[in-house]
């Protein structure tokens, strides 16, 4: 919330003064916080000097009256005459060198540092003086005008009763600026020291009243420390024809209306509340974050306590399932070595068995081959036997070029014949037997 304080408007004007004072009244100013940018000096240059010169001028001339005045008379008076005229000449001489320093010491002028001197003969400016000792040996030559033109001036200009958007009159805004005079001859002919107050004022309070216009009754206070590199081009471009520059301004302050000041009141004191409110609460946040470091660098150890515990039960189960592998392992050896013991002692079995029962087999189809050859033998025997006990054929032979007997006669005997030969008991057991042998393989004749 803004102070109440009365907020003086700066005045610019110009002074006359001595040379003697010039640096005291550009440096501090005059009464009441005055700025003085421009000094008037007082000259105490006068045509005095020119008298001595006068008389000086007439003393020699006198002496040169005496001195041919003493040639036309006698001895007397040339003694009379010349004593005149060496006074005369002294004389003269002596006002000349009077009139002379005296010329030489009222043509110095010595402008200040940081100023610029405005050099004027018989009212017209001629050109400007830098800073430093100057001789003005023209007589009708002057300052007429010291200006400060290395300063940055501070001015403020709070302006009253400024409207907002609202049109609601503020009670002030307090602007300030700095500014600097670039060219001291258009400066003091253009406008000079108390119109240039009038017109920075004038521009000052319409820049002001703009940028108030443009805002909100709530959001005035927010003008303080606000941004008016605008509002200095703005009156840049008013005061370059005058040939000064604003080099910096700013809003200090802004005070509200009476109706709006306790809600001013209010909003700072929530402001506040809410600041120690932020506090407090960044005080609580940072106890609740400590204290959950705290827990979880106590909930990391006990991680790290129990991942210890858990590596080192893994390590005891891999050691128990590296120990059941190893057994089982023995076990499967064992089981192996077992398997591959009855498998060899099998193998040797069937080995054998297979060498029996080739051996057997061998013995079989020896047995069988005796068998046939018996079989064949008896076979012989029988048909041999048979042969010896069969009637004899009758053979009829129809055909005397020795081709197969087809004759009725033939078939008819043979048809007669064979019952009786299978009837004899020879015949048929030994037909029995061959049949058995040929129907089992052999089985029934072992």
């Amino acid at each position: 919330m803004s102070t109440t304080r009365t907020h003086r408007r700066s005045v610019i004007t110009e002074a006359v003064a001595p040379w003697s004072k010039v640096a005291q009244l550009l440096r501090g100013g005059g009464e009441s916080g005055t700025l003085i940018p421009v000094i008037i000096p007082r000259s105490t240059r006068r045509l005095w000097w020119m008298l001595p010169l006068w008389l000086g001028l007439f003393a020699l001339l006198s002496g040169v009256m005496l001195s041919l005045r003493a040639a036309d008379s006698g001895v007397v008076g040339d003694f009379a005459y010349g004593t005149a005229a060496a006074l005369s000449y002294t004389a003269g001489v002596l006002f000349l060198l009077i009139g002379a320093l005296w010329w030489w010491r009222s043509s110095i002028v010595e402008i200040e540092q940081g100023t610029n001197g405005v050099l004027t003969r018989y009212g017209a400016v001629t050109r400007t003086l830098d800073a430093g000792r100057h001789y003005l040996w023209h007589p009708w030559s002057r300052v007429d005008f010291v200006v400060d033109t290395a300063t940055e001036i501070p001015y403020s200009a709070p302006v009253m009763a400024c409207p907002t958007r609202e049109n609601v009159p503020l009670r002030a805004i307090e602007f300030f600026l700095k500014f600097r005079i670039t060219d001291a001859v258009l400066f003091v002919r253009a406008i000079g020291a108390g119109n240039f107050d009038l017109v920075l004022s004038s521009a000052v309070q319409d820049a002001i009243r703009q940028r108030a216009r443009i805002i909100s009754t709530e959001r005035a206070y927010d003008l303080r420390g606000s941004d008016v590199a605008d509002m200095q081009q703005l009156l840049n471009r008013q005061l370059d024809r005058y040939g000064v520059r604003i080099t910096g301004c700013n809003i200090p302050d802004v005070q509200l209306p009476a109706q709006y000041q306790q809600h001013l009141a209010t909003r700072e004191r929530v402001a506040k509340e809410r600041t120690a409110y932020e506090q407090e609460w960044g005080l609580t946040r940072k106890r609740r974050i400590d204290s959950l470091g705290m827990d979880i660098e106590r909930a990391k150890k006990v991680r790290d306590a129990r991942i210890v515990e858990v590596k080192a039960s893994l390590n005891k189960a891999r050691e128990q399932v590296a120990q059941l592998l190893e057994e089982q392992e023995t076990n499967a050896q064992r089981v192996r070595f077992e398997i591959e013991t009855r498998g060899r002692s099998g193998l040797i079995s069937a080995q054998n068995e297979s060498r029996a029962q080739h051996a057997l087999a061998k013995a079989y189809r020896d047995n069988r081959a005796i068998l046939q050859y018996e079989l064949a033998r008896r076979r012989l025997e029988v048909g041999a036997e048979l042969a010896t006990k069969a009637p004899q054929p009758l053979v009829v032979r129809t055909d005397a070029a020795g081709g197969t007997d087809t004759s009725a006669l033939s078939t008819l005997l043979a048809a007669r014949l064979l019952p009786q030969v299978t009837a004899a008991p020879e015949g048929r057991g030994e037909v029995r037997a061959l049949r058995q042998y040929f129907d089992g393989d052999g089985e029934g004749a072992e």
